[in-house]
């Protein structure tokens, strides 16, 4: 990390044969034709961003004492380049928060990651100003465009359900509450959940919003060296 983004490691350029067991993903390297099996650090359904035959990048590690070298970090398809690692988001947004580059969460005296906030729910950040006041933060990682339209989830998850609740809980005690959504590409224009994928969590953001918790969305700037925040993106929730 750096003040510009989060910065790649040197990626070594491969397509896609196919993503299995959802952490792991076979790759044919353009430079050597060998096929090698990388980590996917993505548990997600990544839907469109695993199309067999699609151009990816892989990230090599001279641990010993990993099982697999290789890490997938971006592919390229319909025209744009995507961040598939699910780690990025969160290091990216705080490390942006930090800078003051996100001006919906500015003017707070400190920071927090991972804060529990009850006895079975984590948030990703907590902001605090001198005075007391308090911003939880949620992060979610969206990489689902169709049409350019931006959309979460891209998969039925009980746990950003749960999120939200929580979320909603807080921002009746007192607080502010944020759920941010990171857009790991770059061809969005708007962001909406995914009803047609859970409509549970559809609902649940709608209602959250409704009792306000706040939305913030970013999408971001992406190439083989580089992840950085980009812009907003507009809203349709309602």
């Amino acid at each position: 990390m750096n003040n510009a983004g989060y910065r790649l490691p040197p990626l070594i350029a491969g397509i896609l044969i196919k993503r299995y067991k959802r952490f792991l993903a076979d790759v044919q390297l353009i430079e050597t034709g060998r096929i090698v099996t990388a980590h996917c650090p993505n548990s997600g359904s990544m839907k469109g961003c695993a199309e067999q035959g699609s151009q990816v990048f892989l990230s090599e590690s001279d641990n010993p004492k990993r099982k697999l070298k290789y890490t997938w970090e971006l592919v390229k398809t319909s025209g744009t380049m995507i961040g598939i690692n699910t780690q990025v988001p969160n290091k990216l947004v705080k490390q942006a928060i930090e800078n003051g580059l996100i001006k919906e969460l500015s003017g707070y005296d400190k920071i927090k990651a991972e804060i529990k906030t009850s006895e079975h729910t984590r948030l990703d950040l907590l902001l605090e100003k001198n005075t007391g006041a308090k911003c939880y933060v949620e992060i979610k990682n969206c990489t689902l465009v169709e049409n350019n339209i931006a959309m979460f989830p891209d998969a039925v998850t009980t746990r950003g359900q749960k999120h939200l609740t929580e979320l909603e809980d807080l921002v009746a005690q007192g607080h502010r509450g944020v759920i941010f959504y990171l857009i790991q590409r770059m061809d969005a224009k708007i962001f909406q959940p995914a009803d047609m994928i859970d409509k549970t969590y559809a609902e649940k953001l709608k209602r959250a919003a409704r009792n306000g918790v706040e939305i913030i969305t970013r999408d971001t700037i992406i190439d083989t060296k580089m992840i950085s925040i980009g812009k907003p993106i507009p809203v349709n929730v309602f």
